[in-house]
């Protein structure tokens, strides 16, 4: 959703992430490092540098326009490498009865804040466009999280080899098997749409109520309910790109079937939709959302921390970038879904997500249980 482009690379690191995670990477959009005062709202970023400069770039400055006397100051932990360092800072700071480093966070470990306590509840009464977004989306970022974008794994095929794409995980796995050499996905550690599709070839053979189990917890005894997936994608392994090339990322793959080795493959909507604007992927190729299963996807959460001091500053920028506009600027920067209805938006961004349903944001594996599947595709898949 989980969310994997390539983007340059993120701003030198300064104090203040030294600071949060010992390593993290840091800048400052418009405030001063040394202001700290209460309209100062201090964004702690756990992702890519694409998302830095949302914030820094669009997010940050308009919310500085629209509001004389506030600041944003960012903050980035490249691909969120230290989540566990600043988990565990978050959970410190709390008990110690401390400040937090920061204010705001966008990151992936927002759940896990959330299921800690660790992050101040939230309602429509504080932030009204909850009650605009999908109950399962905000339930799924537990009392603490604001979804505020999204994002989910498509099927991408090129018009040329496949005039009618596959409508089903069923008919794309006869399809892979009938077309040999013409699709591939990334190894699941190496990107989320990759992940994506081993997910959802082993979610073929899972129980509904187990996986529910699976998606909110670790749940070690139940992954022999993977085997029967597993066998079936070490199955696939004649018949993917090369007899079994499973590129290394997301963005490898996108440039197979970019470059015509490949006619088919699963890819990130926001990556896929940012190559079609910008060229870097032909206008033959297309994508559409399969189902029974879903690809998984996401919705990309804001949490502000419980002890933070500016509590009310972190909840004005929270409201303000579930916004129509800022929700367009997310659309049109980042090719994120809005975690807001797409008809409270322009038309033209209905026509850009025409073969994606925004809010089909199938929720993926926990994140341990997330780490085994990869673990266990490496042992279990490649070779013949």
């Amino acid at each position: 959703m989980k969310l994997r482009s390539a983007f340059a690379a993120a701003a030198a690191v300064t104090a203040t992430a030294l600071a949060l995670t010992g390593c993290a990477q840091s800048s400052t959009t418009a405030a001063n490092a040394g202001d700290t005062g209460s309209k100062t709202v201090k964004v702690f970023i756990s992702g890519d540098t694409n998302i830095q400069n949302l914030w820094e770039k669009d997010l940050g400055p308009a919310f500085e326009k629209a509001n004389p006397g506030y600041k944003v100051q960012v903050t980035i932990d490249l691909h969120g490498e230290h989540d566990a360092q600043t988990l565990a800072k978050l959970s410190s700071s709390i008990e110690q009865k401390k400040e937090p480093d920061f204010d705001l966070v966008d990151g992936g470990f927002v759940a896990k804040a959330s299921a800690a306590n660790l992050l101040e509840p939230v309602d429509p009464g504080k932030i009204s466009a909850l009650a605009n977004i999908p109950a399962d989306v905000v339930k799924a970022g537990g009392t603490g999280g604001i979804p505020y974008r999204g994002s989910s794994v498509l099927l991408a095929y090129d018009t040329k080899a496949v005039p009618t794409p596959p409508k089903t995980l069923d008919e794309l796995l006869i399809w892979i098997k009938a077309n040999p050499g013409q699709f591939t996905y990334n190894s699941p550690k190496s990107g989320g749409s990759g992940g994506a599709f081993v997910a959802t070839v082993l979610d073929k053979y899972v129980p509904a109520d187990a996986r529910q189990k699976m998606t909110v917890g670790y749940e070690k005894d139940l992954e022999s309910l993977w085997d029967q997936g597993f066998a079936e994608l070490k199955g696939l392994n004649a018949s993917v790109y090369q007899k079994g090339v499973y590129p290394n990322g997301n963005q490898q793959t996108l440039d197979l079937l970019a470059r015509g080795q490949i006619s088919m493959a699963p890819v990130w909507s926001d990556q896929f939709t940012t190559g079609v604007a910008n060229g870097s992927i032909p206008s033959t190729v297309k994508a559409v959302q399969i189902s029974n299963p879903s690809f998984t996807g996401g919705a990309a959460y804001l949490g502000i921390p419980a002890n933070t001091p500016n509590k009310d500053a972190a909840l004005r920028l929270a409201n303000f970038v579930l916004d129509p506009a800022q929700q367009a600027m997310i659309v049109k920067d980042i090719s994120g879904y809005p975690a807001i209805s797409l008809d409270k938006l322009p038309a033209e961004f209905k026509d850009k997500f025409a073969n994606a349903d925004t809010n089909n944001l199938r929720k993926g594996y926990f994140d341990q249980m997330s780490k085994d599947i990869n673990n266990l595709w490496d042992q279990k898949v490649p070779g013949q």
